[in-house]
């Protein structure tokens, strides 16, 4: 198969694109020994071996050095190896390998992150926070119930009171302008509105 592009990307890699409109990351020294250039004919042997040896054992290799640095959840470090150009089908066998040792769990990250996050954040924030992190609304939910029946649930109008504190507002003397804009500032916080309009009429001092 044909080589149809070679392009330079930084810290010594280059995307090879196939003729077949494939294509994926390899290093200079790596062009040079498989004898890969541009206009150049690779070997079917030479493509199994990229794509079954080489990218595979560099994804595992990648996903673990991630993970030694922090946590990642497993659509983190689907997007990582895709910044990086690995094939689909390494950045899933990657990932399997790494959650089949126990090195990236979603429930546990979820929960390590709604521990750590359930007296500085509103639910629904935490909530957006983890999805975004491509972790299921249901996963989530089923977390928070388990720790509610373990005792551990937040108190959204106590830490509300605690921010309005914090900001040195007093729901009996602001008018009706500055609790407008304290409403709109702990609507973005996720806390919801019904708690919001509850504990702007407290007695915070």
């Amino acid at each position: 198969m044909i080589v149809t592009q070679l392009t330079a990307l930084p810290k010594g890699r280059y995307r090879v694109e196939m003729e077949d409109s494939t294509s994926f990351v390899l290093y200079r020294g790596e062009l040079a020994k498989l004898d890969i250039r541009e206009g150049g004919e690779v070997p079917e042997e030479t493509l199994r071996r990229i794509k079954e040896e080489i990218l595979p054992l560099r994804a595992k290799k990648r996903v673990l050095n991630l993970l030694q640095r922090r946590d990642y959840t497993t659509a983190g470090l689907r997007e990582k190896l895709r910044e990086g150009g690995y094939p689909e089908v390494c950045i899933e066998e990657a990932v399997v390998y790494a959650a089949s040792y126990g090195y990236v769990d979603d429930a546990r990250y979820a929960e390590d992150f709604i521990r750590c996050q359930m007296e500085k954040r509103s639910r629904r924030r935490i909530e957006q926070d983890l999805m975004k992190k491509g972790i299921s609304r249901e996963l989530v939910d089923g977390i928070f119930e388990r720790l509610a029946a373990d005792g551990m649930s937040q108190d959204e109008e106590q830490m509300i009171r605690a921010l309005l504190k914090k900001k040195n507002f007093d729901g009996r003397t602001a008018t009706g302008q500055e609790k407008q804009r304290m409403y709109a500032f702990l609507y973005r916080r996720g806390f919801h509105t019904e708690t919001i309009s509850r504990a702007l009429l407290l007695d915070i001092t």
